[in-house]
């Protein structure tokens, strides 16, 4: 029997309970799978907003026509870059001196470029560190300043006009700050006790010839160009200037490094981890290849990629001038920013963060030192 009270329904309690249960069971689930869907969806948009890196579907390399850049030279040539990258394609573009590919660089033209360091301190410390980073080494030594026969000592360079490839650019710092040294005062404007003219390499040759230069602080192939074909002789070695108390390697600074583009190296990490297994690869190819092979093979790309070949014997002098490494000498920065500062060319700035060599490290399975100016 069941009893019915005024104003009861007279459905039996516990199953209005039952139903009630129910019903907030309804409620929790709808909230929960809500909660759920929510969470998916926000989880979703985040990792919209930040894609996996992926390879690069293409590669711009700026590089010189110069032997200090045979690194980039033979992995073009050798297919050693192309290779590793794979499905990324290759582009490439050559410049006469830093800062121009700097430019380009920063403009977005080209993603990586064999630079001198000076260029890239310029940039980095300009930028305030988000521009470039080093990724590695190239080539160490290989420059000089080369003058007229009858110029006997620093002394003789009062009042004559010599040449570097480019204002800002890491011979003409090299020169700024040599001179500096021996007590003459120069400016950016060319002017000074000694006026320095930034010319391209191949007319700095010409107005030498021509009795318009007393001299140049030129890279490879351009001193022993201006030496064997122009007559200029050796006054300073640049290795001379570093007894390797910066580096550990007396003898040794770097003139040619590779950089990337920091937003380039963080959207497509494994690009350049390509990059730089090709670049090793060029290197060591350089290191272990005979002489005569050598020669041929960076001649073939230098008729490619400047427009001419060289005599055998400007290509085996320089080439005894060049040491080839993927260690950029981190330890030697601090001085070259110092030359730079002492030579008008840069500001002094903080420099560390400059250095990214985990991925160097990786490839190579090295321990290459950052110097605490950066990550290694």
């Amino acid at each position: 029997m069941t009893r019915i009270v005024a104003g009861e329904s007279a459905v039996p309690r516990h199953k209005r309970a039952i139903e009630a249960a129910l019903a907030i069971g309804l409620v929790l689930l709808i909230a929960v799978g809500a909660a759920v869907a929510s969470g998916v969806s926000r989880n979703t948009d985040a990792q919209a907003a930040t894609p996996s890196p992926t390879p690069a579907e293409e590669l711009k390399l700026g590089y010189f026509g110069n032997i200090t850049h045979a690194a980039a030279l033979v992995g073009i040539k050798q297919g050693f870059l192309a290779k590793d990258l794979g499905s990324t394609k290759l582009s490439t573009e050559t410049f006469n001196a830093g800062p121009a590919a700097i430019e380009a660089l920063n403009a977005g033209a080209i993603d990586a470029a064999y630079i001198g360091p000076n260029p890239a301190i310029n940039s980095f410390v300009k930028s305030q560190g988000e521009s470039v980073s080093v990724i590695a080494g190239a080539a160490a030594g290989g420059a000089q300043l080369v003058v007229r026969p009858e110029i006997g000592s620093a002394a003789d360079l009062k009042g004559k006009t010599l040449a570097s490839p480019q204002l800002g650019g890491t011979q003409d710092v090299a020169l700024r700050a040599w001179l500096g040294s021996q007590g003459y005062h120069t400016k950016v404007d060319g002017s000074g006790d000694v006026a320095i003219n930034p010319t391209e390499n191949a007319q700095t040759l010409k107005l030498f010839q021509d009795g318009k230069l007393d001299g140049a602080w030129v890279p490879e192939p351009w001193a022993s160009r201006l030496v064997l074909q122009a007559g200029a002789k050796v006054l300073v070695d640049e290795k001379d200037l570093w007894d390797g108390s910066a580096s550990g390697k007396p003898g040794e600074f770097p003139t040619t490094i590779l950089i990337v583009n920091k937003t380039f190296a963080a959207e497509h990490p494994e690009t350049v981890k390509a990059l730089l297994r090709g670049h090793a690869k060029s290197v060591a190819w350089l290191n272990d290849t005979p002489s005569a092979e050598k020669a041929a093979v960076i001649n073939a790309a230098l008729q490619e990629s400047a427009g001419a070949a060289l005599p055998a014997d400007v290509i085996d002098r320089s080439l005894k001038n060049i040491i080839f490494t993927v260690d950029p000498l981190a330890g030697t920065y601090p001085k070259l920013l110092q030359d730079g500062v002492e030579a008008g060319t840069t500001k002094q700035a903080n420099i560390n963060g400059l250095f990214d060599l985990r991925a160097l490290n990786e490839v190579t399975g090295k321990s290459i030192s950052a110097a605490g100016i950066g990550q290694d």
